[in-house]
C-alpha cells in the first residue's frame, strides 16, 4: 500500500470563533479517538497531520497540501461545519471520512456528504479504508465493529498529538485520559446504555501516568470515561502506584453511587479537585445516585446531603439535570431544583434540554414511534440551544417559562455570590464566575428569552414546534449562516435538513424484509 498523506480534524468548535472562551478552553475539550486513529496511521507508516480545532485555526492553510484522506470528528452540533468541510475537501479530489458522535447517532444522514462514515471503530477498521482510499459516490459507505476496541494507544504513544495541542492552551492545559469504555447502567436516554463497560488495561494506563510526569509539573488530566471509578480500587491502585500522593490534578465524571465517603477521602488524598455527577431526575434514573427507592422531596434531601458532604473532599463539582424528562409535570421538579440550589449553594449546576440524538439510545425509537422528535438542525442540538422533543408533560410557552425561572434562579447575582462563597479555592470561584455570566449562564438566558417571545409572537416559529411545518424559521438559519462564517458557502444543499424518524424507519424496513 502506497504511503498517505493523512489530515484529521478534531472539531472541537461548530464554526469560527475568537471568543476568550475558546482561546482559553476550547483546545482542553480535544477528543481522545482522534489522537488514536492518528497514531494508529502512523504506525501503518503514513504521514499525519492532526488538528484540533478550536474554532481559531484556517484549516486549508494549516493542512499540507495534497492530502489524500481527512477524517473528521464531530459531536452532532458540529456536524454542519463536517459536512461543509467536507465538501470543501471532496471538491478537491480528497476522500473524506466522518468519525465521533454523531456518526454514530446518525449514519444514514452523514453517508450522503462523507465517502465514509465509522461506528465503532478498530485498527482493522482504519486499515481497510487505507486499502480503498477512494471516493464513494454517489454514496458513502457506513463500517461499524460490533464493539468498541479492546485497547487503545497510550498516552505516550499518542503524546505528540496531545503536545501540539495542548500548546494551543495558554493557561489550564488539561490531557485527556481514559480507562474504560461503555457503562454498567443502562439509562435509555444514554449513547452508552448498550454498550458494554469494558476496563482498559491498568499497566497501560499506570505507565501513562508515569510518562506524564516527565512531561508535565503537575499533570491536570480529565478521564473520559462515561463513568469513572466503576472498578475503584483498580483505578486508584494505579494511580497511588505511579507516583507519590497528589502528584497529579484529576477531573472525572462520575455517579454519586460511586462517591462514598471512603471513596471521596481516597480520591482527595489522590489529586481528585473536580467531579461530574448526574442527578438528571427528582423521580427517576436513581441507580446511579443511590437513590433507587426515593423521589422528589426525600430525595432532594438525600442528594442535596451527599453533595455537600463530597465539598470536603473535592473542591469543584457540576451536578448535571435533564430538564423536560416525562417523568417530569407541573412546577414540582423545578421548584426542586431551586430548593438544591439554595440547599447546595456551592454545586455549580449544569441543565440539559432533554433531546433525542437519531440512533444515539434505545429511548429514542419509543420518541420516533410517538411522532415527538423534531427536525431541528444539527447545529442546536447540544442539549441546550433546542429541545427536539415536544415535552410530554408541558406546553412549549409553559416549559420555557419554567426553564427561564430555574436559569435565572441558579444564575442570579445572588446564586453567583452563594456559589463563590461557598466554593474552596480560587480556580473554582473563577470557573463558576466566568461560567455563569458567559454564554452558559446569562447567554442562556437571553437565548431562551428570545426563543419564548418567538414562541408567543411568531405564529410560524410556534407551528415549528409543534410540528405542523418543516419550515425552518429564519430565526435559526441566520444563527446557523452567522456561526458557520467563511464554510456557509461549503455547506451542501438539503444539509441544514434530515430526517428524525430514520432511525425508526430503518428498524421498520429490517422487521419487514
Amino acid at each position: 500500500m502506497p504511503k498517505l498523506k493523512i489530515g484529521i480534524i478534531d472539531l472541537v468548535s461548530k464554526g469560527p470563533t475568537d471568543s476568550l472562551w475558546a482561546k482559553i478552553m476550547h483546545a482542553n475539550m480535544a477528543s481522545i479517538m482522534p489522537q488514536v486513529v492518528a497514531t494508529w496511521c502512523e504506525q501503518e507508516g503514513h504521514e499525519v497531520k492532526l488538528i484540533c480545532y478550536t474554532g481559531r485555526e484556517d484549516l486549508p492553510k494549516e493542512l499540507p497540501q495534497g492530502m489524500d484522506i481527512i477524517f473528521i470528528s464531530a459531536f452532532t452540533q458540529a456536524a454542519l461545519l463536517a459536512y461543509a468541510l467536507s465538501n470543501y475537501f471532496r471538491s478537491q479530489g480528497i476522500v473524506t471520512v466522518l468519525g465521533g458522535p454523531h456518526a454514530r447517532a446518525y449514519p444514514d444522514d452523514s453517508v450522503k456528504y462523507f465517502d465514509y462514515v465509522v461506528g465503532f471503530t478498530h485498527k482493522s477498521t482504519i486499515a481497510r479504508i487505507m486499502h480503498n482510499c477512494a471516493p464513494q459516490r454517489p454514496e458513502g459507505k457506513y463500517l461499524s465493529e460490533t464493539g468498541q476496541p479492546a485497547s487503545l494507544p497510550s498516552v505516550m504513544e499518542r503524546w505528540k498529538f496531545i503536545e501540539s495541542t495542548l500548546k494551543k492552551a495558554p493557561f489550564l492545559k488539561i490531557v485527556p485520559m481514559i480507562g474504560s469504555m461503555g457503562c454498567p447502567y443502562t439509562c435509555s436516554f444514554c449513547i452508552d446504555a448498550t454498550v458494554p463497560y469494558q476496563p482498559l488495561d491498568f499497566e497501560t494506563l499506570k505507565n501513562d501516568l508515569r510518562f506524564l510526569l516527565t512531561k508535565l509539573k503537575k499533570p491536570l488530566i480529565a478521564w473520559h470515561d462515561p463513568n469513572f471509578g466503576v472498578r475503584f480500587d483498580n483505578y486508584i491502585d494505579a494511580i497511588a502506584s505511579a507516583a507519590p500522593p497528589k502528584s497529579f490534578q484529576f477531573i472525572a465524571e462520575s455517579s454519586l453511587s460511586i462517591l462514598t465517603e471512603d471513596h471521596l477521602k481516597v480520591m482527595q488524598q489522590n489529586g481528585f479537585n473536580a467531579i461530574l455527577p448526574g442527578i438528571e431526575s427528582w423521580y427517576e434514573l436513581g441507580n446511579k445516585s443511590r437513590t433507587t427507592h426515593s423521589t422528589g422531596e426525600e430525595k432532594l434531601h438525600r442528594i442535596s446531603e451527599h453533595v455537600n458532604m463530597i465539598f470536603r473532599y473535592i473542591p469543584y463539582l457540576q451536578t448535571n439535570f435533564v430538564l423536560g424528562l416525562d417523568s417530569d409535570a407541573g412546577a414540582e421538579p423545578f421548584e426542586l431544583t431551586k430548593r438544591f440550589v439554595d440547599l447546595s449553594p456551592a454545586a455549580f449546576p449544569g441543565y440539559s434540554l432533554l433531546s433525542a440524538f437519531g440512533e444515539a439510545a434505545p429511548l429514542n425509537l419509543e420518541y420516533q414511534q410517538d411522532n415527538r422528535v423534531l427536525a431541528f438542525p444539527f447545529h442546536f442540538l447540544n442539549n441546550h440551544l433546542a429541545m427536539n422533543l415536544k415535552p410530554k408533560n408541558y406546553d412549549w410557552v409553559d416549559f420555557y417559562d419554567r426553564v427561564i425561572d430555574l436559569t435565572a434562579y441558579s444564575f442570579s447575582k445572588k446564586a453567583i455570590f452563594r456559589r463563590c462563597a461557598a466554593t474552596p479555592c480560587f480556580t473554582s470561584k473563577w470557573m463558576n464566575l466566568m461560567r455563569a455570566v458567559s454564554s452558559e449562564g446569562w447567554g442562556r438566558l437571553k437565548f431562551y428569552h428570545q426563543v419564548r417571545k418567538n414562541l408567543v409572537e411568531d405564529k410560524g416559529f410556534r407551528q415549528y414546534f409543534e410540528g405542523e411545518t418543516q419550515q425552518l424559521p429564519s430565526f435559526y438559519s441566520n444563527i446557523i449562516k452567522r456561526d458557520l462564517g467563511i464554510w456557509w458557502q461549503w455547506l451542501p444543499a438539503g444539509a441544514i435538513e434530515h430526517n428524525p424518524n430514520a432511525y425508526l424507519q430503518k428498524k421498520s424496513k429490517k422487521i419487514i424484509s
